[in-house]
């Protein structure tokens, strides 16, 4: 009678494994799902680069890519130190991520050269100039397998902003970090167009943070007002320029949300948590073999918003115009 029964049991597993209907493997092979491994590469801590590792995270997330369902991240910060970003690029590499993520054009610049040779593709974000920081062709298309978004400001509109907040200013001064590709081609930029506005620019390059201190004293006896750009190192120091020029009662104006947050007047910037967004898309597509990487040109922001710090204007006794007032967006801590 057992063997009788075992024979049944044998036939009808045998039978189910040939129509599917119960099949280990089967089942196994229905649900299971490649968990895909990024690694992210942020230059230096601070606002805006923040908002841009958020919003990647969130332009995944909406392409079906879920931090622990399918998806699997490794972040590390270089804290603004270059060979920092090169040993971070390295680790992904040797570990054989499916991605990298680099948020700031030195990790960029990092995780292109070291991943290369490799498979690896890389997705950029914030990164004014990705011509000018070799990650790109004129044309716009990559240089290789890199690909991702510019945080390019619009310089134009963020002097027409200053001009008219402050109708009387004459000098515009400016600190940028002297390796950083990315702000050499915006001071470029503001060199090239601060007469239209009748602006003369006072620029001083810097080497690291310890550096800011005596730039900043430098700079203040100089102008009428500072610009801030997204220079990683600066902004990182950005701290102690607000509190030197508080004291001399002159504004600086910044680039993005974060830095008028912080205590800038006001910016006319972008926002990088979208622009995060769009970056984390880009990588789902690559991810899924959508598109080939070395055929995707970088993306550019389209818009930019005014922020503004009526705090800030008020302790510096300055009056906003109807017209910046009445279309900014309000940004402060409180």
């Amino acid at each position: 009678m057992k063997k009788k029964i075992l024979a049944v049991t044998m036939c009808l597993v045998i039978g189910m494994s040939i129509l599917g209907g119960c099949s280990a493997n089967s089942t196994n092979d229905m649900t299971a799902e490649k968990i895909y491994t990024i690694g992210i590469s942020q230059f230096a801590q601070h606002g805006s680069l923040d908002n841009c590792r958020e919003g990647f995270i969130d332009g995944l997330a909406q392409a079906g890519f879920v931090e622990g369902e399918n998806l699997k991240l490794e972040y590390q910060n270089a804290e603004a130190d270059t060979m920092l970003a090169t040993q971070i690029a390295q680790n992904y590499v040797a570990t054989k991520v499916d991605l990298i993520c680099a948020i700031a054009t030195p990790s960029a610049q990092s995780a292109y050269n070291t991943a290369k040779e490799s498979d690896i593709p890389t997705i950029y974000t914030a990164i004014t100039d990705p011509i000018g920081a070799g990650l790109a062709k004129e044309d716009g298309s990559p240089v290789g397998n890199i690909t991702g978004t510019s945080d390019k400001l619009p310089v134009e509109a963020q002097l027409r902003m200053i001009r008219e907040i402050l109708p009387e200013a004459k000098t515009i001064g400016i600190m940028y970090t002297t390796s950083e590709a990315n702000s050499e081609s915006t001071v470029r930029e503001y060199e090239a167009a601060a007469a239209d506005y009748g602006f003369t620019l006072e620029v001083i390059g810097i080497n690291g943070l310890s550096d800011i201190p005596s730039a900043t004293d430098i700079l203040l006896t100089k102008v009428d007002c500072l610009n801030n750009l997204t220079d990683n190192t600066v902004v990182s120091g950005l701290p102690t320029i607000l509190n030197k020029a508080n004291e001399m009662n002159i504004p600086v104006f910044g680039s993005e949300v974060e830095q008028v947050k912080m205590g800038c007047l006001a910016s006319e910037g972008i926002d990088y948590y979208q622009l995060g967004v769009d970056t984390g898309l880009m990588a789902a597509k690559v991810l899924r073999g959508e598109v080939n990487i070395t055929e995707m040109n970088f993306q550019l922001v389209e818009n930019s918003n005014l922020y503004l710090n009526s705090a800030v204007a008020k302790e510096l006794g300055i009056e906003i115009p109807e017209a910046i007032s009445a279309k900014a967006i309000e940004a402060s801590e409180e």
